[in-house]
C-alpha cells in the first residue's frame, strides 16, 4: 500500500520475508565490523574486549548478514553498557550509513563492497555459557564485562543466595570485597556482591523464567539483604557546588523513576535549594534524562493501580519542587533521552538546554490513553502556546533536536559530543550566576510565578490532572493497564499503529467514509 522504494531495517529480530525484500530492496542495519556476521555481534565484541568496532548496512539476501554492503563506519569501543554503545557509537555509525547509502541511491549507484569483504567473521548466537558468571572463578572486572555484555537483554546469568537471576546495571565497588559469592552490602536498590577478587554493585535483577519482571535487586532480594550493611554506593543523585551554581547530576537506569526515585531526586533538590544557589543545573547522564514512572515497579507491585497512583504523586512532588524555586533558576541539562513525563520534568527549569543528537517522545497516550500529570497542562502550554502543545501531546512522534526547538520545548541547542555538551552547560551557567542581569531575571521569575498563581494555582491543575489519572488507574477501561502489560513484556504489536503508518490511516478513513455511504 505505501509502495516504498527502500525499506530500512535498524533493528531486525527476525528475517525480513524474502516476497518483500526480492521486490524492494531492503538495507539491514548489522551492529558489526565488516564481514562480521551472526545475531550476537556486538556482545562478542564486548565480551572479546575488541578495541575497535563498527556497523555495517547490508542488503537483505536468504542468508542473514550475507547480502552486499553498502556501506560501514568504524568507531573506538569504549567500557560500556550494550545498550549505551547503541544508543551513541552505533546510532551515530548506521544513521551515516544510510544517508550514504541514500546517496548512492539517489546517485543511480548500488552496493559498494561484496558481502564477504572486511575483517568480521561468522559468530554463533552467545550461549547461556557465555554470559554465566561465577564469583568464586572470576574477577569483579572479568564478570562487569559479561553483564555489560549482556545488559538491557538478556543479562548475565548468576546465583546469589542460592537463586538463580539474571544481572543487569552493575558498577564496581571501590574498595569493597568478601568471600566470593557472598553479599556484603546494599545501598538504596543495590545490592553488593563479592568476587575472587574485588565487587560489583548489582543495580537490577530478574529471575531467569518467562515472564519475570527486571527490577532494582534490592526488592527481588528483600529477606537476604535485611541484615547487610548500609553501605556507599555510587549516588543515583549527585550535587556539587562552583561558583554559585549547583550541579545535580542525576542517573536512573533506562530513565525509569519508581516512587522511591523521585523522592531521593525530590531531596536533593530540597538540598540543592538550601544552599543559597542562585542556578541549579539538573543534568542526566548521556543515556537517558528520564522516561517518567517506573512501569516495571508498577507491574510486580500487589496492586499497580495503587503504585501508579503512588508513583504519578511522588513525580508530581519532584516537578513542583523545581517550579517553586524563587531563588534560583533552574536550568535542565538533557544529555540523554527523554521520554513521556520525563520530558514534562525538563519543562519544569526555566530553560531546557539539549545536546544534539538526543531524541525526545513527549506524549503518554500509547500507554493505554494515559491523560499524564506532571503538571503538564501547566508547563507545556506556557511553554509552546496551546495550539502546539496539543500538536505535541497527539502527534505520538518522536522528535529531534530541530523540531523541538522550534516548537519550543528547548531553549538552547548544546554540542552533540557529551563532553563538550557538559562543558558548555558549566562555562555558561557559571557566567550566568555571575551576570549582572541574574537579579533581574530572578524578580522577573518571580512575578512571572506570582501572575500564574494568581490566575490559576498550581494545585488546581495537578486537582485536573489527577482526576484523569485516576481514571486511567482505577476506572473501568483496562487500556492503561493492558499496554503497560504489554510494554513491559515486549510483546510485539500486531499491527503498525496508525499514528506511524499514515498511509494506512488514510486508506482506513476513506474506507469507513465509503461504508457509512
Amino acid at each position: 500500500m505505501f509502495a516504498p522504494d527502500l525499506v530500512i531495517a535498524p533493528f531486525l529480530k527476525r528475517p525480513i520475508p524474502a516476497d518483500v525484500w526480492r521486490k524492494t530492496l531492503c538495507l539491514i542495519v548489522h551492529p558489526g565490523i565488516r564481514g562480521d556476521k551472526g545475531p550476537s555481534a556486538l556482545d562478542w565484541a564486548i565480551l572479546s574486549d575488541e578495541p575497535v568496532w563498527g556497523v555495517t548496512l547490508v542488503e537483505a539476501r536468504e542468508d542473514m548478514d550475507a547480502g552486499p554492503v553498502w556501506a560501514w563506519r568504524e568507531f573506538k569501543m569504549r567500557q560500556a553498557r550494550k545498550s549505551s554503545l547503541y544508543r551513541h557509537e552505533v546510532t551515530e555509525a548506521a544513521v551515516a550509513c544510510v544517508f550514504e547509502a541514500i546517496e548512492r541511491l539517489q546517485r543511480g549507484r548500488r552496493a559498494g563492497m561484496p558481502a564477504n569483504w572486511g575483517k568480521g567473521r561468522q559468530r554463533p548466537a552467545c550461549r547461556k555459557a557465555d554470559r554465566t558468571i561465577d564469583p568464586a572463578m572470576q574477577t569483579a572486572g572479568e564478570a562487569l564485562r559479561i553483564i555489560q555484555a549482556s545488559d538491557g537483554d538478556p543479562g548475565a546469568l548468576v546465583t546469589i543466595a542460592g537463586q538463580p537471576f539474571l544481572a543487569f546495571d552493575a558498577t564496581v565497588a571501590e574498595g569493597l570485597s568478601g568471600p566470593p559469592g557472598a553479599l556484603i552490602g546494599r545501598a538504596g536498590g543495590r545490592v553488593c556482591l563479592a568476587f575472587a577478587t574485588g565487587a560489583l554493585w548489582i543495580g537490577h535483577l530478574r529471575r531467569p523464567e518467562k515472564g519475570a519482571l527486571k527490577l532494582p535487586a534490592a526488592r527481588l532480594l528483600e529477606r537476604e539483604t535485611a541484615d547487610l550493611p548500609a553501605l556507599e554506593a555510587p549516588a543515583n543523585c549527585l550535587l556539587r557546588i562552583e561558583g554559585g551554581v549547583g550541579f545535580l547530576d542525576f542517573h536512573f537506569y533506562n530513565g525509569a523513576m519508581s516512587a522511591d526515585d523521585c523522592d531521593e531526586m525530590r531531596k536533593a533538590v530540597v538540598a540543592a535549594k538550601t544552599s543559597g544557589l542562585s542556578v541549579l543545573v539538573l543534568q542526566s547522564d548521556a543515556d537517558c534524562w528520564s522516561n517518567g514512572i517506573h512501569l516495571g515497579v508498577i507491574e510486580s507491585a500487589a496492586s499497580p493501580a495503587d503504585e501508579s497512583w503512588c508513583n504519578i504523586n511522588a513525580m508530581n512532588a519532584l516537578v513542583l519542587e523545581i517550579i517553586d524555586s524563587p531563588d534560583c533558576i533552574v536550568i535542565a541539562g538533557l544529555i540523554g533521552n527523554a521520554g513521556a513525563g520525563g520530558v514534562f520534568l525538563s519543562l519544569a527549569a526555566d530553560e531546557v538546554w539539549m545536546r544534539g543528537g538526543v531524541i525526545l517522545n513527549p506524549h503518554y497516550k500509547d500507554m493505554g490513553n494515559l491523560y499524564g500529570s506532571e503538571y503538564w497542562t501547566y508547563l507545556l502550554p506556557a511553554r509552546v502556546g496551546e495550539d502546539r502543545a496539543r500538536h505535541v501531546t497527539q502527534a505520538r512522534l518522536p522528535m529531534g533536536i530541530d523540531e523541538a526547538m522550534t516548537l519550543g520545548l528547548v531553549t538552547r541547542r548544546l554540542a552533540a559530543d557529551a563532553a563538550a555538551a557538559r562543558a558548555e552547560i558549566c562555562e555558561s551557567t557559571l557566567a550566568l550566576a555571575a551576570s549582572p542581569v541574574l537579579a533581574e531575571r530572578l524578580a522577573e521569575k518571580r512575578a512571572r510565578r506570582d501572575r500564574d498563581e494568581a490566575a490559576k494555582p498550581l494545585e488546581a491543575y495537578r486537582a485536573e490532572e489527577l482526576q484523569r489519572m485516576r481514571r486511567n488507574f482505577y476506572g473501568f477501561d483496562p487500556s492503561y493497564h493492558v499496554a503497560r502489560y504489554n510494554f513491559i513484556r515486549k510483546t510485539p504489536k500486531s499491527r503498525t499503529p496508525v499514528t506511524l503508518a499514515v498511509h494506512r490511516a488514510n486508506k482506513e478513513g476513506v474506507d469507513r467514509g465509503r461504508n457509512m455511504r
